[in-house]
């Protein structure tokens, strides 16, 4: 049955018409399912907004309603809850005054908490109204990610210094998050970043401290840990080496590892990779979704740039480089061409390093460096199995780029990557490497060069005008960019993006088709300068380019493409 005071604001919430009796009824069910305060229930299922519902009941409860986001909290306020009780009752200490303390909750109507609170406190307590949501998000603030499994940890000196566990092969994060340990805090932080779209996490010891960020959207954050984590620094590291099946005992060679973890019903992969430092070991973490690469047409890329890679990548031999910095797609753009062409007619074997996502159809191979099996040696067993496709993770050195170039002139298909600047950079690089420039020109089909972008957030988008404005036109004159009648924007910063006025990422490209002139000059040994001159002659669209057309559609800011480009030269 629901409680009375779930029944009175339902009630209230369809006299004020803000839903109907049929969503009470719905939310009432769910609300006994879950267990939360029904305005949180007709939240989350979407029958009413947040800002309308609570509104309406602190008028009619006569009760404030807070929003804490717009709200600083004095440290010695929040000094009067521990992290463990505040997490426990779903409260945070908003401000102390006249020997009262005045706490934020969901539902100030539950008296039997309030009871508690003002007993275990031993302090007289007043109730304000406010969101879960927004009292969990404080709650991180303020008191840092699994602050409360600390204190726990701390209270019942459970930590020990050496963590004994068994490996699993997946591990389930929510149901092990119930266990008040080291395995419960080192899934809070797996969660946090999961939740926060997070593709990377870093665990750095420091003289004084352990620091942990989370890479969102390409742009490294701090989190919120309380300090007391450096005395679990040896723990964390061993828990870690545990879910991944490494060597506990080794703390001095670096060691790589994977580790399958289910969050929310998703199963993501994890790249575990750590590093003997100075104060101790770091770890990195890589976050992958078996899910998470996008079909061709949804990277980012132009009409025009979409039909160069359609054309190119059903060819029946040539080799295509797409070439980048480390994180800027590259794997993505080279799976989802992956899954464009792949077909029972087709064989298609991959050697990577490592195996990112696997694709159903596709025959992977993972280089073993330890007992030597490289890219290489890979490549030569590669072409014994009849492929039509190779896929080669990266070319490193003179012998794994001839093989991959002679594939090539054999009748097969060969995609790989590159670390170069731009398009142009990788005919360069190939021929340093030490290979012929004619086999260069022979093989090569098309070459890409990419970087992500991150979006403006929709949720604070606004359009600019003035100087900024007239920065961008210019630019856009300057590429020779049509700009009649157009809109732009920016993103002021909201709680959603994190205050960064940007949510999500795309690809810019710069697509070098080889033609029978570029053919030419890299038997020539022209320069790289001079080979792009000519590619942007036949029409190819430089990453500045491409980057300024999507600023000028409204998706991205004309600093960040100049974070992430390099001023072109004509």
């Amino acid at each position: 049955m629901p409680t009375k005071e779930n029944l009175l604001v339902g009630r209230i919430l369809v006299e004020e018409n803000i839903i109907t009796s049929e969503q009470l009824e719905a939310g009432l069910k769910e609300q006994k399912r879950t267990g939360d305060f029904i305005c949180t229930t007709l939240v989350k299922l979407g029958f009413a907004p947040q800002e309308k519902v609570f509104s309406v009941l602190s008028r009619q409860l006569n009760i404030p309603y807070v929003k804490l986001k717009d709200k600083e909290i004095p440290q010695n306020v929040i000094e009067k809850v521990s992290a463990k009780f505040a997490s426990h009752y779903k409260i945070v200490p908003i401000e102390y005054r006249d020997n009262t303390l005045v706490i934020a909750m969901a539902n100030p109507l539950d008296t039997r908490t309030l009871d508690d609170i003002n007993l275990l406190l031993g302090i007289e307590v007043k109730a304000v109204l406010s969101s879960e949501v927004e009292i969990n998000e404080e709650l991180r603030k303020y008191y840092g990610v699994g602050a409360d499994t600390l204190e726990q940890i701390m209270a019942q000196k459970e930590f020990s210094g050496e963590i004994q566990m068994q490996a699993e092969k997946t591990e389930d994060i929510e149901t092990l998050a119930e266990d008040a340990s080291i395995i419960k805090f080192v899934n809070q932080i797996l969660s946090e970043a999961v939740k926060d779209r997070a593709t990377d996490i870093h665990i750095e010891p420091f003289q004084d401290e352990l620091r942990v960020r989370f890479r969102i959207d390409g742009v490294l954050y701090k989190i919120n840990i309380p300090g007391t984590i450096r005395y679990f620094h040896p723990a964390i590291i061993s828990r870690i080496k545990v879910m991944a099946q490494m060597n506990i005992a080794e703390h001095r060679m670096p060691q790589d590892g994977r580790i399958k973890i289910k969050v929310a019903e998703r199963e993501l992969d994890l790249r575990i990779s750590t590093l003997p430092t100075a104060f101790g070991e770091g770890v990195h973490m890589r976050i992958l979704s078996s899910h998470s690469f996008l079909e061709l047409e949804k990277l980012g890329l132009a009409q025009c740039d979409l039909a160069i890679i359609e054309n190119v990548i059903k060819k029946p031999h040539g080799i295509i480089f797409v070439t980048g910095p480390t994180g800027s797609g590259k794997s993505t753009t080279l799976y989802a061409s992956l899954a464009k062409i792949n077909s029972m007619e087709t064989k298609i074997i991959t050697i990577e390093d490592p195996i990112e996502y696997q694709l159903k159809g596709i025959n992977q191979m993972q280089v073993i460096p330890k007992i030597g099996f490289d890219f290489a040696i890979g490549l030569r067993h590669i072409l014994r199995h009849d492929p039509d496709v190779i896929m080669v993770g990266e070319v490193r050195d003179y012998e794994t780029a001839e093989i991959a170039i002679r594939s090539a002139l054999t009748g097969h298909l060969v995609f790989s990557t590159l670390h170069t600047n731009d398009a142009a950079g990788a005919i360069t690089r190939l021929v340093d490497m030490g290979v012929e420039p004619f086999l260069v020109s022979s093989s090569l089909e098309c070459l890409i060069a990419q970087r992500l972008v991150r979006l403006i957030c929709p949720k604070c988008k606004t359009a600019i005008s003035g100087h900024k404005k007239a920065d961008i036109l210019k630019q856009a004159h300057e590429e020779k960019i049509e700009t009649s009648e157009i809109e732009l924007f920016e993103g002021k910063g909201c709680q959603e993006c994190r205050f960064t006025g940007y949510r999500g990422r795309t690809g810019i490209y710069e697509i070098l088709r080889i033609s029978e002139p570029i053919r030419e000059m890299i038997v020539t040994k022209s320069t790289s300068q001079q080979i792009k001159q000519k590619a942007i002659a036949e029409g190819m669209r430089t990453l500045r380019r491409d980057g300024l057309c999507k600023v000028l559609r409204g998706l991205t800011t004309l600093s960040e493409v100049m974070r992430v480009s390099q001023q072109e030269t004509t």
